[in-house]
């Protein structure tokens, strides 16, 4: 039976039992790409990070979690409970993980990026994402299971499970700092330079596809979403404290996958 056809059933059967049967449909139907290293796990640092008994840090591809407090901050809501979740379900494989690497094997912190999976060979990000405890994301050449993730998290979007009770979406006029977001504004200009594609949102937020990542959009798409709502994920760059002064978009978000820019029914 197809994920699309179990999703559909799962809606048929009582809500206490929604989330399990998501996660299980989800983490199933995300099968490995290809071999494993069964990797022993010392410590759960947050919903998307692993620590080896070795000492590597493994950052988990196609899923952010929310941040948890640090240095006087308070956890963003779900950070705890996804941590606890990620906890559980490595202590239910034995402590291990079996590990995929990415084609790009390495972030800029010098952290493993892999899928992780258990013995029976669940995916435990589609897990964590159709629960509604993290976010699909996905940053090219890491796409191998990015359909299958963002299935994962859409069945939970439409449960309103987890993060997604409340609709995390923000317009981009409200944006007032920098980190993970998900953005819905009117696009009012497209315009391309040497560093790729850009669509203004109103708000002050620029929306960049580099030229690498061009030929997956379709250029010609890009520009006919001049006047359209979008909804856009990514990690929000405050671009006047980095040059110093303020540009005409004071916030950037870098996408290099379809699936982090998607226009809206308004």
């Amino acid at each position: 039976m197809r994920l699309s056809e179990q999703l559909r059933k799962a809606s048929l059967v009582g809500a206490f039992f929604v989330s399990a049967f998501f996660a299980a449909a989800a983490s199933a139907a995300c099968s490995s790409p290809g071999p494993l290293q069964v990797q022993k796990v010392a410590q759960v640092i947050d919903g998307d990070t692993l620590r080896l008994v070795d000492g590597r840090s493994v950052r988990l591809i196609g899923l952010n979690t929310p941040e948890l407090g640090r240095k006087g901050r308070r956890a963003e809501p779900f950070a705890e409970k996804a941590k606890r979740r990620l906890q559980a379900l490595v202590e239910a494989n034995g402590g291990q993980v079996g590990l995929h690497s990415g084609e790009q094997a390495r972030d800029n912190y010098g952290r493993w990026l892999a899928h992780a999976f258990d013995s029976a060979g669940n995916n435990l990000e589609a897990s964590l994402l159709a629960e509604g405890l993290g976010y699909f994301v996905v940053v090219r050449p890491n796409a191998a299971l990015a359909a299958c993730h963002l299935l994962a998290e859409r069945s939970a979007r439409e449960a309103r499970l987890g993060l997604w009770r409340q609709s995390p979406v923000q317009s981009a006029r409200s944006v007032r700092q920098g980190g993970f977001a998900l953005l819905e504004g009117r696009v009012q200009r497209v315009e391309r330079n040497r560093g790729g594609i850009w669509l203004e949102l109103e708000g002050g937020v620029a929306v960049q596809v580099p030229v690498a990542a061009l030929d997956a959009f379709g250029r010609g798409h890009l520009e006919e979403l001049r006047g359209r709502s979008v909804e856009v994920r990514g990690w929000v760059i405050d671009r006047a404290r980095r040059q110093g002064s303020t540009p005409r978009s004071r916030w950037l978000v870098q996408v290099s996958h379809p699936a982090m820019l998607a226009e809206t029914r308004n």
